[in-house]
């Protein structure tokens, strides 16, 4: 599996001595890692913030349409790429100056399912992660129950499934999220995201009515209307739900000229920047 590595330019002035954060980045089905990277415009953002950012890419070998296997059992349970992935990891950390309490990782479609599933299986390693229009976590395992959970969701699965996680990780930590949702999208339904943040809550012990944030359009178009759903353990956000109106299949506020990238924004990739800022793994 090939994979591309974005360093900073001028990393910040700490960097020696902490280490940069690692973002990891999953591309979704008919992308490649190059056009997430240029779609998502997450290197530029990284420059600012000052992330390495590692983009891994799926075989067509494995998938012709190089789709992550989100949906299979095993890879589910942490087989399957998770290792695969999990190893790029730590080759980069031995190869660079990584902190290794700030590592992240983040995916769209079907790269937000396998990127929630390596978090889970692997929760000392990351601080926190990023789904754009994921899929549920749980269920699917074949290709037409995989279709199912993208337009209906995963019915009685959503808890149990998280439950399994707790069953296999009696330690489990937490894992802080933010959930990012097209409210138009008819590729993998907004149910999908209510389902997430359902197991989001279970998966962080969070109990509060989350905080509602209403966000208007921007003028021009330039921002569609939004609201953010904000969970907090005491003054600690734990979980942003991000539900974009307007929004299809696509990344917010990413580069129109290439496909699966909405020109209007909110900006999604500074929204998961912000976001990871706010955590480390201790």
């Amino acid at each position: 599996m090939s994979y591309w590595l974005y360093l900073p330019n001028n990393p910040p002035e700490d960097t020696q001595r902490k280490g940069l954060p690692l973002l990891v980045m999953l591309h979704g089905c008919h992308q490649t890692a190059t056009q997430f990277a240029q779609g998502t415009r997450m290197n530029q953002w990284a420059e600012q913030m000052g992330y390495a950012v590692l983009y891994p890419q799926q075989l067509v070998s494995v998938q012709a349409q190089r789709c992550w296997k989100w949906y299979d059992r095993a890879t589910q349970e942490g087989g399957g790429d998770v290792p695969v992935i999990v190893g790029m990891i730590n080759k980069v950390m031995s190869q660079y100056a990584i902190d290794r309490s700030r590592i992240y990782i983040a995916g769209l479609s079907a790269g937000a399912g396998m990127a929630n599933i390596v978090a889970l299986n692997h929760p000392q390693l990351f601080a926190a992660v990023g789904l754009h229009s994921g899929p549920v976590f749980g269920a699917g395992h074949n290709t037409i129950g995989a279709l199912g959970v993208m337009q209906h969701g995963a019915a009685t699965r959503t808890e149990a499934a998280a439950h399994e996680v707790m069953l296999r990780h009696p330690q489990f930590p937490g894992m802080p999220a933010i959930l990012i949702q097209g409210e138009g999208d008819k590729v993998v339904r907004p149910i999908n995201q209510l389902q997430l943040a359902r197991q989001s809550r279970l998966l962080n012990r969070l109990s509060a009515a989350p905080k509602i944030t209403h966000k208007p359009q921007g003028r021009g178009g330039r921002h569609n209307a939004h609201q953010l759903h904000d969970f907090y353990e005491g003054r600690k956000l734990l979980l942003r739900v991000a539900q974009i109106a307007d929004l299809e299949h696509a990344w917010s506020g990413g580069d129109p000229a290439l496909a699966f990238n909405a020109k209007a924004g909110p900006d999604a990739s500074k929204m998961m920047l912000e976001f990871f800022s706010r955590h480390q793994r201790r």
